[in-house]
Order: structure tokens, then C-alpha cells, then sequence
């Protein structure tokens, strides 16, 4: 009888080989273990989840005196101690060293979650979530530790390629929890990944497409025009005809590959089937997936638009796809807000303000979703494409995100610290030169336009001169992060009517939340302490000279006094809040008709007051 195996056996493929990432090692991981654990601590406390107790005999708090030892208790009994020094808005900035529980060194994160799930009070849906939150987490920060580079190194990259290297939102705990991909699209889609790709388009039927654009780019061939090179449309344009259809009866855009085969596939499965949805190649030029993981920034052509576009993963607090409205209004939104610039000399001229704006969109509506206010709105945000303005600056400026002021390198020195070194100012001078290039706009458009942007570490881009001072501010993300106030005011008297019924609206007394929160308790909270420790200059001189540059703003235009009582800065208390309650108590993973908001606890003092 013959022992040979049978052909088919023999035509088996020999299974993949599995692949270990070089970051998940021991060193890496309790590197990354133990910050995120003192991150949570700190963020938990911050926002009142726990309230850990002085530790001290005399009960003395790490405020004003330095740090000081606090205990919690968790749920076996365990006794957890940690060391901490309390800063601005009621802060705390906790020492990952010195955390131990019994006694013993504690770096583990996911113990801490696990041990005191009821001091938490969590419940089982949301425990498990965030487990495997934090656990991605942990998995991405580790990946940043094994490729990070010295500040110096990093103060050498360009804007595009300095953001693969960010280490993400300084408030969220769960800041690369990114629920939908795999490990294998994080490791192709994710910022810290750093790697460039080629997006493919797609052809959709203007039966259920729109296009939208300012002055312009009014039709979207002129849109086309700048973005793709000749052949490619032609490319595109064979490609419809040789399917027996009219290109000029379909609208163009770029997708998110992941997008396209995990949501557009199987959810526009007839729009695919009947030719109304076709796609095409990719246009060759090479994007780079920037920190909000959606918004890619082309570095094979610079000078065409960065384009944001939908990706149903859980991030943060949200599902990050394009809301359909929104997407539609983002030309109109950034038209209002140039048009208000334009029109300012203080803006324009002394200001020298660069507003990123979303120039061009293609909306792209869903047969079903789009008719149910009552479905999560998760499926009401899954096709379009926005087009935003590239950085263009003069020879002798650069850019870079705020956020990448509070990035410390391997060998702990400060982002900022290197910048200040690099310039030649003293301390105080070079941080008086960051206050003035960035108060003095967003305040304007506060107190003159009722008109706030969200201006986080993200939003914000600083633009600095050739020896790495700051000179002026560039915003981007209009659509989804700009508010008015609800309080009537006649610069709104012109406002478009498609303006207006986008924008979300705040009474003036929370309008100023924006700036408290977005900036002062969002990037200004972690750079005061950061300041102090590296660069020597008290937390409580970085705050006064904060107030000394709203003030001397408030002395620069003093007929608009009644706008500062109306939208008050310097009030004693400001509501805190709390983005990682969010995700803890308020609405965990469940699934929502509308976008879920940041929650509120109590309150906090201001210490601009």
C-alpha cells in the first residue's frame, strides 16, 4: 500500500508564519505600564472617580509645598500609595516610581482596573471594554517607547512626520484604544505606524453624492483639478465608461482603505451592485496618517489639500466618522470664518492668524441610515471626504502641534525644554512669546465674534520662527469644533443661514469652556508643571503671565469691555469637565442616536482669577 499522501495534502499552503512586534518586551511594556498607570491615577483623581487620601501623619497635600503621599484602598484591601504634587485647576501630576500596592512596586495598569473595579464602579459590559481599551493602549505606547526619538531628533522633523511620534491625548486614559481595527491595521493605520500609503478613489453616482466648496472650488472639476494630476482622471474617467457609464454623472473621493473593506463593502453592497458606487485606482501620491488616525496630510505633493475622511473606529470618545450635515456645511463654515478674518486688520495683519480651512467636501448619503434619527449615530457618518487647506508658510517658519510642547524623550527631556534651549531665550521670554501668539486671536474671535474654536493640543498648530520662537497661530477643524453663543450678538446678523444651523451653540457663560478646557486644562495644566520641573520657572509665574496676556489683550481693545464680563475668563470657579467619566459612567460603549459630550463634576478653582 503506498504511504504517499494524498495530492491535496501535498497542495496545502504551509501557514502563515506569526509575526511577534519587537515592542512587546518586558522592558518596553513596564516602561509604558507604569506611566499610563500614573496617568490614570492622576486623570481618575483629577476628575473625582477616586479620591485618594494624604498619606502624610500631618495630612499635607502635594499643593504649593511639592509632592506628598496619598493612599486608596481597593477592593481586596489592598492598600495602594503613590506620590503626587497638586497643580492648576486642581490637577495632579502623580511620580510613576513611587506607586506600590503593600508595599510592593506597582506598574500594571490593568491590575489597577481589575482590583478596584468597584471603587471605579464599573459595571461588567464596560470592564471588559475597557480592558481591551487599555490593553491597545499600553500595545501602541510601547510601540512609540521601542522607535522613540531624542528631543533634539525630534525638533529636527518636519510638521508632517513630528506627529507620528505624539503619544496622544494628555486627558483620556484610553487614548489609542481605537476599537475596530487590529493589530495588524495598527501596525499599517495607526500615526505611530509612520508609514505613508497610497489612497484608492472611488466613483459615486450624484444621485446620492453632493459636493460643496468655497469661492473657487465651486464645482468640484476645480477641485479636481489641483488634486489629481491629468492621466488619473482620465484613468478614472476610462474606467466609468468602459462600465458603460457618464462620468460626468459621478463625484470622485478618496476612501480609507480599511473603511472600504470593513464598512463600505458589505453596507453599500446594493449601491456597489447597481453601479451607483464604483471603484477605481489609486491617484499615486503618498499620505500620511496623522494623530487623528482619519486625517491624512500628502507628502508626495504638499501643496495639495490634506483630506479627512470616515473611519468607523472608537477612539476617544467617539466613532470617528464625517457626520452628513456637518460634512456638507464644512465650505460654508470655513467662507463665515475667513470672511470674519479677512475683514479684521487685527487678524489679519498684526495677528497674522492661518485658519486651515475645510475648502471642499463630498457627502455621500447611506439609503437607510440616513432616513432613522433613532439608529447610533455610528452609521450615519460612513461616506464623504473633506478637503483641508495645506500648511503653507513662508521661508524662516515651521510648524508644529501644540500638543508636541508636553512630549518627554526616553531620556526625559521636555519637547519644550529643547525648543527653549534652541532659541537663545530665557524661559520666561520665550513662554511670554508662546502666550502672545496664541491668546491674542482666539481671544478676538471670543470677544468681538462670540465665535470659540476648540484650540487642544491637535487643533492648535504653532508656527515658529527660524530659531524656534513662536510667532503665530494656525487652527484647524472649523466644522466640528467651532461654537458660537447662543447669547444674540449683531456680528451674528450676517451669519448664512446654512452657517447657522450648523453650528453648535453655548450660552456665553460655558462658551468660554473652550478655552479653559481645550487649552488651559487640556495642554496648559501638564505644560505649567513640565515648565517648572525643566525649565525653572514657577507653576504660579506661568499662570499669571497667562493672565498678564489676557488682560493686556482686555487694555488693547477697551470698548469691548462689556464682552469681557459676557464671556468671563478670569472667573473664581469653572465646571470641571471630565472626558474619562465619559467613558466610565456616562455612556461606557453603548450605543447612541447623537455624539456623546464631555461630562461635568462639580467644579474646579481658576487660577486665572
Amino acid at each position: 500500500m503506498s504511504t504517499s499522501p494524498a495530492p491535496h495534502d501535498s497542495a496545502q499552503p504551509a501557514p502563515p508564519a506569526l509575526c511577534l512586534p519587537p515592542e512587546l518586551n518586558p522592558a518596553a511594556w513596564t516602561r509604558a505600564s507604569a506611566r499610563l498607570l500614573a496617568k490614570a491615577l492622576a486623570e481618575f483623581s483629577y476628575e473625582e472617580i477616586v479620591e485618594p487620601r494624604p498619606a502624610a501623619p500631618d495630612g499635607r497635600e502635594g499643593d504649593g509645598g511639592g509632592p506628598a503621599p496619598y493612599t486608596l484602598t481597593l477592593d481586596d484591601g489592598g492598600t495602594l500609595t503613590f506620590t503626587a504634587r497638586r497643580g492648576a485647576y486642581g490637577g495632579w501630576r502623580v511620580e510613576p516610581d513611587s506607586i506600590t500596592v503593600d508595599g510592593r512596586p506597582a506598574t500594571d495598569p490593568l491590575d489597577f482596573l481589575v482590583r478596584a473595579r468597584r471603587l471605579l464602579d464599573l459595571d461588567g459590559a464596560t470592564l471588559g471594554h475597557l480592558i481591551r481599551e487599555l490593553t491597545t493602549t499600553l500595545a501602541a505606547d510601547a510601540r512609540l517607547d521601542h522607535t522613540a526619538l531624542t528631543a533634539a531628533a525630534l525638533a529636527d522633523l518636519g510638521y508632517a512626520e513630528l506627529e507620528g511620534h505624539q503619544t496622544g491625548h494628555p486627558w483620556i486614559v484610553l487614548n489609542k484604544g481605537r476599537i475596530g481595527f487590529s493589530a495588524t491595521d495598527a501596525g499599517r493605520w495607526a500615526p505611530e505606524a509612520r508609514r505613508a500609503a497610497r489612497l484608492p478613489w472611488i466613483a459615486v453616482s450624484s444621485r446620492i453624492a453632493a459636493y460643496r466648496g468655497v469661492a473657487g472650488l465651486d464645482t468640484p472639476d476645480l477641485l479636481y483639478a489641483r488634486e489629481l494630476d491629468p492621466e488619473v482622471q482620465e484613468g478614472f474617467r476610462a474606467t466609468l465608461r468602459a462600465r458603460g457609464l457618464d462620468p460626468d454623472g459621478y463625484l470622485l473621493l478618496p476612501v480609507h482603505p480599511w473603511q472600504w473593506d470593513e464598512v463600505l463593502l458589505p453596507l453599500y453592497a446594493p449601491a456597489i451592485a447597481s453601479g451607483a458606487l464604483v471603484p477605481l485606482t489609486t491617484d499615486a501620491d503618498l499620505r500620511l496618517p496623522q494623530q487623528s488616525i482619519r486625517t491624512f496630510l500628502n507628502t508626495t505633493r504638499p501643496d495639495r489639500h490634506t483630506v479627512k475622511l470616515p473611519l468607523s473606529v472608537l477612539n476617544t470618545l467617539v466613532w470617528r466618522g464625517l457626520p452628513t450635515e456637518r460634512t456638507l456645511a464644512a465650505p460654508a463654515v470655513t467662507s463665515w470664518v475667513h470672511g470674519l478674518r479677512d475683514a479684521d486688520p487685527f487678524l489679519r495683519d498684526e495677528c497674522g492668524v492661518i485658519l486651515l480651512g475645510e475648502v471642499a467636501s463630498v457627502t455621500v448619503e447611506h439609503p437607510l441610515y440616513d432616513r432613522l434619527p433613532e439608529v447610533p449615530y455610528q452609521y450615519k457618518e460612513l461616506l464623504g471626504a473633506i478637503w483641508r487647506e495645506p500648511l503653507r508658510l513662508p521661508p524662516g517658519e515651521r510648524a508644529r502641534t501644540l500638543a508636541a510642547l508636553l512630549h518627554t524623550d526616553p531620556e526625559g527631556r521636555a519637547f519644550v525644554a529643547e525648543l527653549v534651549g534652541r532659541s537663545g531665550l530665557a524661559p520666561r521670554a520665550w513662554l511670554q512669546r508662546l502666550f502672545a501668539a496664541l491668546m491674542p486671536p482666539l481671544l478676538h474671535f471670543l470677544y468681538q465674534y462670540g465665535t470659540v474654536f476648540s484650540p487642544h493640543g491637535e487643533n492648535a498648530i504653532v508656527v515658529y520662527d527660524d530659531q524656534d520662537v513662536p510667532v503665530r497661530l494656525a487652527i484647524k477643524d472649523f466644522v466640528d469644533d467651532v461654537n458660537i453663543s447662543a447669547h444674540p450678538l449683531p456680528e451674528h446678523a450676517t451669519m448664512p443661514d446654512d452657517v447657522r444651523a450648523v453650528l453648535l451653540t453655548e450660552e456665553p457663560d460655558f462658551l468660554t469652556q473652550f478655552i479653559h478646557s481645550g487649552l488651559f486644562v487640556g495642554v496648559f495644566r501638564y505644560l505649567a508643571p513640565l515648565y517648572e520641573e525643566q525649565l525653572a520657572l514657577p507653576e504660579e509665574e506661568f499662570w499669571t503671565l497667562l493672565r498678564a496676556e489676557i488682560l493686556r489683550h482686555q487694555a488693547r481693545f477697551p470698548e469691548l469691555k462689556e464682552r469681557f464680563e459676557l464671556f468671563d475668563l478670569l472667573v473664581p470657579r469653572i465646571e470641571r469637565l471630565c472626558l474619562n467619566r465619559n467613558r466610565l459612567h456616562l455612556d461606557g460603549y453603548r450605543d447612541r442616536p447623537e455624539r456623546p459630550h464631555a461630562a461635568v463634576h462639580g467644579t474646579v478653582p481658576n487660577p486665572l482669577a
